[in-house]
């Protein structure tokens, strides 16, 4: 069967029907809840916080944020964001507590810098690696969402997203765009091997407390494989790469693919000296 990315936009593969389909299957609200949990958990948060849900959909979620026992941290505001405008409806009649907010989350996130303390999303940053006209790339719409959530949130502030990758070639491309965007990241697989496996790319913005392990989180648990390119050589950060260098090339071509443009794949070839024409 194929992946529903695969077959529509968000926008148009959630509309009425579907959405009120989605939000009523008892199957689906067990798996959310079990993810939304496991999210909440790996946030760790102690004391009530502002919460970006990014993808909400009907609310299913951000109900469980909104029902945090004070004991554990809650109770949570939320903000809740998709592209869903049938979505957002079902949540509306649902009566949910969180704002709500309809918005592309390819194109960025529309809130004041540094004003969420955390951030979940539950199976949707998977559908940024399908990119829905040629003008638009899958790297230029993750770039753009990454740097707009990490602006978003506060110093030592925290986001999970769990996700289901297509393929090994996803999994990179959605890690190495957060980490691009300034993030220490960190991805958590649970179950691994099985059919139940979950993923969760578990996102730290520099500052507060953290001290070693860049996601505060993860130290200590198993199937977790950790980047941070935060400590990067000064010298190498300093450098000007000559112009036309293979080097000057990449870094061209890296800043067009964050402003979402059609860039040619890079080969051995790349940047190479041509010898004299006779």
């Amino acid at each position: 069967m194929s992946r529903p990315e695969d077959r529509l936009p968000p926008d148009l593969f959630f509309n009425d029907s579907e959405s009120r389909k989605y939000t009523t299957s008892s199957r689906i609200q067990n798996i959310q809840s079990k993810m939304t949990h496991r999210a909440l958990e790996l946030l760790a948060l102690s004391t009530p916080s502002l919460i970006l849900d990014i993808g909400c959909g009907s609310g299913l979620s951000g109900e469980i944020i909104s029902s945090v026992d004070p004991a554990k941290g809650g109770p949570h505001l939320w903000i809740g964001m998709d592209i869903s405008a049938s979505m957002l409806d079902v949540a509306l009649q649902r009566d949910v507590e969180g704002d709500l907010l309809l918005a592309d989350i390819g194109q960025g996130v529309p809130l004041r810098p540094g004003s969420l303390d955390a951030a979940i999303s539950i199976s949707a940053i998977q559908w940024l690696c399908n990119a829905e006209s040629s003008d638009v790339s899958s790297q230029g719409r993750l770039a753009r969402f990454f740097k707009g959530l990490y602006a978003s949130l506060r110093r030592g502030g925290r986001a999970v997203c769990q996700f289901y990758p297509k393929n090994e070639a996803q999994r990179s491309m959605i890690s190495g765009a957060a980490i691009k965007a300034g993030f220490g990241a960190g991805i958590l697989e649970d179950d691994p091997g099985t059919k139940n496996s979950k993923l969760y790319l578990v996102l730290t913005v520099g500052g507060g407390d953290l001290q070693g392990d860049i996601t505060g989180v993860v130290k200590g648990m198993d199937d977790v494989d950790i980047w941070d390119e935060r400590r990067k050589n000064k010298e190498t950060r300093k450098r000007e790469d000559r112009k036309g260098s293979k080097a000057w090339i990449m870094k061209k071509k890296e800043q067009m693919e964050r402003k979402g443009k059609i860039v040619k794949a890079s080969s051995k070839y790349t940047g190479r000296k041509r010898g004299p024409v006779f």
